[in-house]
């Protein structure tokens, strides 16, 4: 029930392509990437202190009482990458900086999808590998945009990099499914009908507008979405940036 609910797996287990996360900082968070090859991960990572992405004094704040990440720099696999932000490759271990090993789930039927309330899971379905490896390694190269917590994160590339789906729509939340929770929770307690009911009845309208809310956000049920090539991405992404 344990490896059903909350995805996690042993490091003999992993594949080439896979969609892989590790909680941090007390569950708070998730920090996700995908699984290359040979123990790299490929991920996307905001600039020290800004963890939260939204570049105010609130990064710092949070994380302040927080254990700080084990440096790469002492790291004899990592210690010598040129850049430690944006689209990196890493060793498993600096990955998980200490934490456990999930694997993201694709193709989640409604039950899973219901039972892992933290947007671990998803119903849209992966591509084949080698089209995930070539995302990942491109975006490596090329970059996937400025860090956001709520429209660009580390979910939204591990996403993009299994289903090739992007959205261009202005305003709203991106893919990542950890923003939908927590967007789909805002909305459960910010309901008026909510607030003017008994206990009992709150708890049972609330999990239903949250469920609806993470339902309606999942990148496998929006229309607002489509397939993009990643060097069509990185074309984009060179023409917002002059």
């Amino acid at each position: 029930m344990k490896k059903f609910l909350f995805n996690e797996i042993k490091r003999e287990d992993l594949k080439i392509g896979d969609h892989i996360y590790t909680w941090r900082h007390g569950y708070l968070y998730a920090h996700h990437g995908i699984y290359a090859r040979d123990g790299i991960v490929i991920h996307f990572t905001p600039a020290a202190g800004r963890e939260l992405g939204t570049g105010t004094f609130i990064d710092r704040v949070i994380f302040s009482s927080s254990p700080s990440r084990r440096s790469e720099s002492e790291c004899p696999r990592c210690g010598d990458h040129p850049r430690n932000d944006g689209v990196i490759s890493s060793c498993l271990e600096c990955f998980l900086s200490g934490g456990k090993l999930y694997r993201f789930r694709y193709g989640a039927s409604p039950g899973l999808f219901v039972a892992q309330v933290r947007g671990t899971c998803t119903f849209a379905r992966s591509d084949p590998c080698k089209d995930v490896l070539l995302r990942a390694e491109t975006l490596l190269n090329n970059g996937f945009g400025n860090y956001n917590l709520f429209k660009n994160n580390c979910e939204d590339f591990a996403i993009y990099c299994k289903t090739g789906y992007l959205y261009f729509r202005t305003g709203g939340i991106g893919r990542s499914g950890q923003a939908a929770s927590f967007a789909a929770a805002a909305s459960a307690l910010a309901s008026a009908p909510v607030r003017l009911m008994p206990t009992t009845g709150l708890a049972a309208v609330g999990w239903g507008i949250y469920c609806a809310n993470r339902f309606f956000s999942d990148i496998g049920v929006r229309r607002d979405v489509m397939k993009i090539p990643a060097d069509r991405l990185v074309s984009r992404n060179r023409l917002i940036s002059v």
